[in-house]
């Protein structure tokens, strides 16, 4: 039989009560409740027949109003704490699972006595709106529940962040700050806690920062008659800058380098006091930051200088090798024997090189290195051209240090009677009053005056015929159908036989390009200024490189390339389409005639970058060191150097007497 139930407010008055003695003592310990419990029982006991509900007692969540803050509170309860007239209604399994987990995860958020949180006790606990406590179920107040937890969550998170911008402003704040006595604090405060991390260099650069600083105050006291504080300031500045030394970080300062930040702190601090003026200090400090970058330009200028000055020397063990060499070539009567092999010379089903170069030491890397990643050597056939002054010492290497199986023919480029001015424009201008003036005259603006990118066009390569040589390869070699070129400051480290089975597409050069996004394009080399150029070229173009370069002397000769390069170099005589050098009148000169290689034949830069990638220089087949830092100069970046000198002969003992030596 169903009975009506108690109506709201006394249940909630009960509930009061009930849960008072609960907010009181523990429930073991009061009496009334132990009481009640007992009541409970019996009268379970009483209505066991009358009443049906599974084995295990029932968890209830049951609701209460709190006087005090008006908010409706939950509680758990058992089945047997109630009386005969209350009545389950969907006493389902899932049901009281859920209401049983969820209470039992809830008990303590419940309990005012033990709260999660004890600077928030009020948060720890759930409040429900009262319009709406009696229509939620357990799983929407559980919900409800973990969404409060997520917010204090990220509360809590939220203010963290803060502290740490907080603390992060308040340290820049300190580093930045006029008041050094503060800026020694806060930076101490620092280096102790970064003292931990070998990376870090806070004592190295806040000492940097004193002695500018210092500087600045002192100008500032000599300008003010401030004697005294002028001479503590430049002698804490020696001091610090002593114990700074050679030191690029923390580890490597002396060990008093602290104690002197102190005192260099503790005299800007007096002398801040004394002298400071915002708009004062600004000025001297902007002041000082632009003679520094007049003092940097002017050493960026000389060191461009020294570079060039030293590129362009010859070492004394390279310049000893050629005489060596020279003298015992007459000497021991080599310069009466003849060239051999004049078959495979001339032979055009072989492999053919060209190496145009007035260095032994580096066309004999060249030829080694090929020679030894080679497959066949014995159908590989070196065309070595020098000059007049060197032409003894290099046959008479090659002559006593011959390559296994390979064909070496030495040539002299002033016994191409072909090759004079009436013929070749460039040689008739470089024979010009106008070039020696630009080269030799006297009074010429020093080179420190001009920029960099003009000082590299005054090295005496542009001045050699050997380096123009390339554009006449078809009169070089008429019986030849294709050669590879190559520059003398190469390594090769692959087999280079499956060039000549490229198939050019009807291209006159096979060349790696160098361009990337706007890198090495051709407005890079040619002045776009000029109707001349800018009618006839794309300045987006790309650009390609000289030093490992496979020409098809037939389509040469079909096209006439020797002449287009002729009509060129007379447009600029007076240097106004492009500067020296080879490479704009190449690129103008196979213009739409190129056929791109793909770049692992030809890896450039090691004789100017220092970043390059290092796996791709092992799997290069060829590595070229264009630029200044040749590998057989002191110049050399020393990382690269080692590809080079595994092809040098440093038991030779030609190149022990001239002591060269890795």
């Amino acid at each position: 039989m169903e009975t009506n139930p108690l109506p709201l407010p006394l249940i909630l008055f009960v509930f009061s009560l009930l849960f008072s003695a609960l907010d009181s003592s523990d429930s073991k310990s009061s009496p009334l409740l132990y009481d009640c419990d007992q009541c409970h029982r019996t009268k379970e006991r009483d209505v066991s027949t009358t009443r049906s509900r599974d084995e295990k007692d029932v968890g209830i969540i049951a609701t209460y109003s709190d006087s005090a803050s008006g908010h409706v509170r939950l509680a758990r309860l058992k089945m047997r704490d109630l009386s005969d007239s209350w009545i389950w209604e969907n006493p389902t399994h899932q049901y009281q699972k859920t209401s049983r987990e969820f209470m039992e995860s809830f008990q303590t958020e419940s309990n005012p006595n033990h709260s999660t949180d004890e600077h928030y006790p009020e948060q720890s606990r759930v409040q429900i709106p009262r319009s709406s406590s009696m229509t939620m179920t357990p799983m929407k107040i559980k919900r409800r529940v973990m969404r409060q937890d997520r917010r204090k969550a990220r509360a809590a998170e939220l203010t963290r962040e803060d502290k740490e911008n907080d603390d992060h402003i308040v340290s820049a704040a300190i580093e930045h700050t006029e008041g050094f006595d503060t800026t020694i604090k806060g930076k101490y405060g620092i280096w102790r806690r970064e003292y931990e991390n070998p990376n870090s260099d806070s004592t190295l650069k806040l000492m940097q920062d004193q002695i500018i600083m210092a500087k600045a105050y002192a100008n500032i006291a000599k300008s003010k008659n401030k004697t005294v504080l002028y001479e503590a300031l430049i002698k804490h500045s020696r001091d610090s800058q002593q114990a700074i030394g050679e030191a690029s970080s923390d580890t490597e300062l002396h060990l008093g380098a602290l104690d002197r930040a102190k005192a260099m702190g503790h005299v800007l601090s007096i002398a801040k006091d004394q002298l400071y003026d915002c708009l004062l200090v600004s000025r001297k400090l902007r002041a000082m930051l632009q003679s520094t970058e007049d003092k940097v330009n002017i050493q960026k200028k000389r060191s461009a200088f020294l570079i060039q000055l030293a590129a362009k020397t010859v070492p004394r063990p390279l310049h000893c090798l050629p005489l060596q060499l020279a003298a015992n070539y007459y000497l021991q009567g080599y310069h009466k024997k003849g060239n051999l092999d004049k078959e495979k010379i001339e032979d055009p089903s072989l492999y053919h090189y060209a190496i145009f170069s007035d260095n032994v030491l580096a066309a004999s890397v060249v030829v080694n290195s090929t020679v030894q990643n080679a497959k066949e050597p014995e159908k590989h056939v070196f065309h070595i051209v020098t000059d007049k002054l060197n032409f003894a010492a290099m046959r008479m290497w090659f002559l006593i240090n011959p390559p296994s199986k390979a064909t070496i023919e030495v040539q002299n480029v002033d016994d191409f009677k072909w090759l004079n001015s009436s013929y070749c424009s460039v040689l008739r201008q470089l024979e010009s009053a106008r070039i020696k003036e630009y080269y030799f005259k006297a009074n010429h603006p020093s080179s420190l005056s001009v920029g960099s990118d003009n000082l590299k066009y005054r090295n005496p390569k542009y001045l050699s015929m050997l380096n123009h040589l390339r554009f006449y390869l078809p009169e070089v070699y008429p019986k030849l159908n294709r050669i590879l070129f190559l520059d003398d400051d190469i390594v090769v480290q692959r087999d280079l036989t499956p060039l000549w089975s490229i198939d050019l597409k009807g291209m006159v050069n096979g060349a790696v390009e160098t361009c990337k996004e706007s890198f090495h394009r051709f407005d890079k080399y040619l002045n776009f200024s000029n109707p001349l150029i800018s009618n006839n070229f794309s300045p987006e173009a790309c650009g390609w490189a000289f030093g490992m370069n496979m020409f098809d002397l037939k389509e040469w000769k079909k096209r006439n390339i020797t002449g287009i390069y002729h009509r060129w170099q007379d447009m600029n005589e007076d240097r106004t389409l492009w500067k020296l050098g080879t490479l704009p009148p190449g690129l103008i000169t196979f213009y739409n005639l190129t056929y791109p290689l793909d770049r692992g034949w030809h890896v450039l830069g090691l004789g100017y970058d220092p970043a390059l990638n290092l796996t791709e220089i092992e799997n290069g087949a060829v590595i070229h060191y264009n630029g200044n830092y040749k590998p057989w100069l002191n110049l050399a970046v020393s990382k690269y150097k080692s590809y080079w000198s595994r092809y040098v002969m440093f038991d030779n003992p030609y190149l022990r007497v001239c002591n060269l030596s890795e």
